[in-house]
């Protein structure tokens, strides 16, 4: 690949049509074809259970585990098999994390909104929920620390993880650490879509969990989906293939921003990157920085898939780079700007933020604390990323005196018989004895 393959677009010269194309995920083209398949594997675990799974995972992974769980062995063998270096860097990443989510947890509070009328906010766990940790071309044991912390601090009372197998059988020996540095109850040899399944209806062996947690692949994500809206399950966010998208002024590094947008590509061949820049200097430069970075990667092949749709391109301004941004929402933004925190203030939809030429969003993946797992695909339009909130449910307690609904109840007698909801107004007029 020379930098002209990784072809640099002048946004103005683009019509409405071409402008949306260079915004659109490469999931988006086989999105019909994902749901029909995704739908079946669904029903296939659903009506076959453990057996369906063996199968399905004998089809995809070329391993049909005859016992799914993980045992106390695997547990013991996995922390002999992890490096000290690797724990360490673990209990590290998992310390900020709990920090970062900690300070964030939401209070229960109590206020009263008028004479004897007391509302409340109650704050209870999740009962049992799902972790999703992919490990297909690359386990993510940082996936069960961005997981595993939160919902331990939010204090569920199940936390069930699944897994892809090994080709052995095993799963990787990292995510079992780390799910074990969580407090993770149990943990599953399982991937794909067909693990969501699992997870969302339940088989003789993997529980039914009330909500399921974690990124994915296309298919993983469409399962989340799916389950989500048949009702089996609640569901965190769309969070599917990987996405950068970075804002450059001509201060820029051009070898920290190709570095940036590889370090999304390397993730899976349907991720996708784009750099936005007023600058065209600095566009070329990255696009030879990108073919000489891309091809010393051990995940090259990955990558150089990744790269086919991804885009550069010239805007005439960073007030414009701004309102494209926003229009695509990125899972990951990066401002690669001499003086970034001013920019914040036109950040409108993105997952995460990544400010100067020092935080590559490789740190927030990791361990500066925030949470990786994000909304993908233009949902950080209206979801959030991964928070202690998101394993919590918020439930609202109200309580009124005698003094309470004699203030308050002929409000709501005006409104019942507004709506023209007559019991609704005889509920309140009785215990003010009125007559309606």
């Amino acid at each position: 690949m020379n930098g002209s393959e990784l072809k640099i677009l002048d946004w103005a010269a683009l019509d409405a049509d071409a402008q949306a194309a260079t915004l659109t995920r490469p999931v988006q083209s086989v999105a019909a074809q994902t749901r029909e398949s995704v739908a079946a594997l669904i029903e296939q675990v659903r009506g076959g259970g453990d057996a369906a799974l063996r199968a399905i995972s004998a089809r995809f992974d070329g391993v049909a585990p005859e016992d799914f769980e993980v045992g106390e062995a695997e547990f013991a063998a996995a922390e002999r098999a992890v490096s000290a270096e690797l724990r360490i860097a673990m209990q590290q990443a998992a310390g900020r994390i709990d920090a970062y989510h900690r300070a964030g947890m939401a209070q229960p509070y109590a206020v009263e909104t008028a004479p004897g009328v007391v509302c409340e906010k109650m704050i209870r766990p999740i009962g049992r929920v799902g972790l999703y940790v992919p490990a297909g071309s690359a386990p993510l044991p940082s996936t069960a620390l961005m997981l595993g912390v939160p919902a331990r601090l939010a204090g569920c009372r199940e936390v069930v993880l699944c897994t892809p197998p090994r080709k052995d059988g095993s799963a990787d020996p990292a995510v079992l650490v780390a799910a074990r540095l969580t407090g993770v109850h149990r943990v599953f040899k399982i991937g794909g879509a067909q693990a969501i399944a699992a997870m969302a209806y339940g088989t003789e062996t993997v529980p039914s969990c009330d909500k399921l947690f974690g990124p994915g692949n296309s298919y993983v994500t469409e399962a989340k989906q799916q389950v989500a809206q048949a009702g089996a399950a609640a569901i965190d966010m769309p969070a599917g293939p990987s996405e950068v998208l970075v804002i450059a002024d001509a201060g820029a590094n051009p070898a920290f921003v190709a570095a940036d947008l590889l370090s999304q590509a390397e993730h899976g061949p349907d991720s996708q990157v784009l750099l936005l820049s007023d600058d065209a200097a600095l566009l070329a430069a990255v696009a030879g920085e990108v073919a000489r970075q891309v091809a010393v990667l051990e995940r090259e092949a990955i990558a150089r898939q990744a790269l086919s749709a991804s885009r550069l391109v010239k805007v005439q301004s960073l007030d414009q780079a701004f309102e494209i941004s926003n229009r695509y929402a990125p899972e990951h933004l990066i401002l690669a700007l001499r003086d970034p925190r001013p920019w914040l203030a036109q950040v409108e939809a993105a997952g995460s933020v990544f400010l100067g030429d020092y935080t590559p969003e490789a740190l927030g993946d990791y361990c500066s604390g925030t949470n990786h797992v994000l909304p993908t695909a233009g949902a950080a339009r209206a979801y959030s990323g991964v928070s202690v909130a998101s394993f919590q449910n918020q439930i609202s307690v109200q309580a009124a005196s005698a003094e309470g609904i004699a203030g308050i109840g002929p409000c709501a007698l005006t409104l019942a018989r507004a709506e023209g909801l007559g019991a609704h107004a005889n509920a309140v007029a009785l215990r003010l004895g009125v007559t309606l």
